[in-house]
């Protein structure tokens, strides 16, 4: 029903910028929390940063605050992840994500909450 792309990865080094992209078309965009996720070298797929369907609340890992900003723009129907400050460990195929499930108390963060996936796109920073 709902297909996610994810675009922008690349390779950068230590410090630089990304801007990822997730273009979702079927369903209805606009009324899905969304979130993005991500996958490194070796280790399970952890939560990264989430929004709520109309952008007005926001949460971070902890490991990405002030680096990292997520957005949305409904009439595009486009998940946005800036990323910055770029480090090492933030390598990994990072996932968007939608949640199209009922309305929530809170924002989901976890990946049982989700229900449709991207395929991924790589990110590697170096040093």
């Amino acid at each position: 029903q709902v297909q996610l792309v994810e675009t922008g990865g690349g390779l950068v080094q230590a410090g630089g910028s990304l801007r990822l992209s997730c273009v979702a078309s079927g369903g209805t965009f606009s009324r899905y929390d969304m979130g993005w996720f991500r996958q490194a070298p070796g280790k399970e797929r952890e939560f990264v940063s989430a929004i709520t369907w109309n952008g007005g609340r926001t949460r971070y890992v902890d490991s990405v605050k002030a680096r990292f900003t997520i957005s949305r723009d409904n009439a595009k129907t486009t998940l946005y992840l800036q990323m910055n400050s770029l480090k090492p460990e933030d390598t990994a195929v990072y996932y968007c994500a939608a949640d199209a499930g009922r309305a929530g108390v809170w924002i989901p963060t976890r990946i049982e909450e989700y229900d449709y996936w991207g395929q991924g796109t790589q990110v590697a920073v170096s040093s």
